[in-house]
């Protein structure tokens, strides 16, 4: 019995020893970095800043393992719940907020340098601040773009907007309906994911649609301002300028039949250019123009791309100084553009590289300090909220199933009752 005992306690010696959070017996420390990355450039750039970290630190090894965003949210939760979540994790600003609240991601606050902390503005820091806590660093965003056939526009004759000058939402409306005509339309609306491309563009309305009150509690109210893009989407495809089977597409879906001319604009994020660029035909002629303004201007809510440390890590001091290599300046401008998106970092953003007009990187750069958080990002509880009452309430008003006020109902009625279980 003694020999027995003898040998469980050396194997519990040697189990021991192969988990210690990442450090070898060496002292060697290995960080696995989860990236969600997925066009071919933004893959390269993330291995070959791997590469080059771990060239320069041979005590800390970083493992870049590739995920996607299909999946991302279910596959933390259970990495997170299973005791295996990664060390550094990217993610998306609107992902966060469960998991901030749920203890799985480190506070960052003290772990991040002078310099990347004063680089990235407020505002940028607003996306991934819940409660006391910073949960996140946001490194790349992407306002929503217009993105247009050139020759359609000027044959037409039209007023072709300009950050400085851009259409109001009405004025939109009547270039759309002056563009249609001829089995041809002019916008194409891709909501496939309807929920946040209207909340983000109703800022520029005033639309909040999530209001905390004096108890803290958030609770939705669709108001005058959360009416006008809805009601926008709603009248064009009614009125023929928009068609209506697109309403339930992505993004790519619509690139054919823009290319093809059937119509003359697509409201796209702006990353969505590198597939334009790779796919346009041959002579095919396009250009970024910003999206409509409204009563509050150009600015329009955004949800960046963020990199976390797992709360779970024993070695977040480590992780915090591969985060802050990841995103020096000239190290952002190469990711930003790897992904065709803006780096929210002030440095970055002032690189000559992204001022170019060429596939409408000054238009995007224009609209930079436009770019505010998601009305979205601090609710508990938006997912569901979002999955079960929104999509479907947005898609069955655009389609023309129900109207306005059932839609206020739903939102509203229905929504609430989501969020007031998560804020118990």
């Amino acid at each position: 019995m003694r020999a027995r005992w003898t040998v469980l306690l050396v194997l519990a010696l040697l189990l021991a020893g192969c988990t210690d959070g990442g450090a070898s017996d060496t002292g060697r420390v290995t960080l696995r970095f989860q990236s969600l990355a997925w066009q071919e450039e933004s893959v390269e750039a993330n291995k070959e800043l791997v590469a080059e970290w771990n060239a320069r630190h041979p005590d800390v090894e970083v493992e870049y393992v590739q995920r996607s965003w299909d999946s991302v949210h279910d596959q933390l939760l259970t990495s997170f719940e299973g005791g295996e979540a990664p060390d550094v994790i990217h993610d998306a600003a609107d992902d966060l907020a469960d998991f901030a609240y749920g203890g799985y991601l480190a506070d960052l606050t003290g772990l991040l340098s002078e310099r990347l902390t004063s680089d990235i503005p407020q505002t940028g820091w607003d996306t991934v601040t819940f409660g006391d806590g910073v949960y996140g660093v946001p490194f790349l965003q992407e306002p929503r773009v217009l993105v247009a056939n050139s020759d359609r526009l000027a044959r037409s004759g039209v007023r072709v907007p300009t950050p400085e000058r851009p259409w109001s939402w009405q004025e939109f409306r009547a270039v759309t309906e002056r563009l249609s005509g001829d089995g041809r339309y002019g916008v194409a609306w891709p909501l496939k994911d309807p929920v946040s491309a209207t909340l983000n563009l109703s800022l520029s309305t005033g639309g909040r649609l999530f209001h905390r009150g004096a108890d803290g509690k958030v609770t939705v109210r669709f108001e005058a301002g959360d009416e006008v893009v809805p009601r926008t989407v709603h009248d064009q495809v009614e009125g023929g300028s928009a068609p209506g089977s697109l309403l339930g597409s992505g993004g790519s879906d619509t690139l054919p039949g823009f290319f093809a001319g059937k119509y003359a604009m697509v409201p796209l994020g702006f990353s969505y250019r590198q597939q334009i660029a790779q796919q346009a035909p041959e002579g095919f002629d396009w250009q970024v123009l910003p999206a409509p303004a409204g009563a509050q201007g150009l600015v329009q809510g955004v949800s960046p791309q963020t990199l976390s440390v797992a709360e779970d890590s024993p070695h977040k001091e480590e992780a915090a100084a591969f985060i802050d290599f990841l995103l020096r300046p000239p190290n952002m401008v190469r990711l930003a553009l790897g992904d065709w998106m803006l780096p929210t970092g002030a440095q970055a953003l002032a690189d000559p590289a992204l001022h170019t007009a060429d596939n409408g990187w000054a238009t995007g750069v224009a609209l930079a300090a436009q770019l505010r958080p998601a009305p979205a990002l601090p609710v508990r509880g938006y997912r569901e909220w979002k999955d079960k009452v929104a999509t479907p309430a947005f898609q069955e008003y655009y389609s023309g199933a129900i109207d306005l006020d059932e839609l206020r109902h739903r939102l509203e009625e229905d929504g609430n009752l989501v969020l007031a279980r998560y804020q118990r």
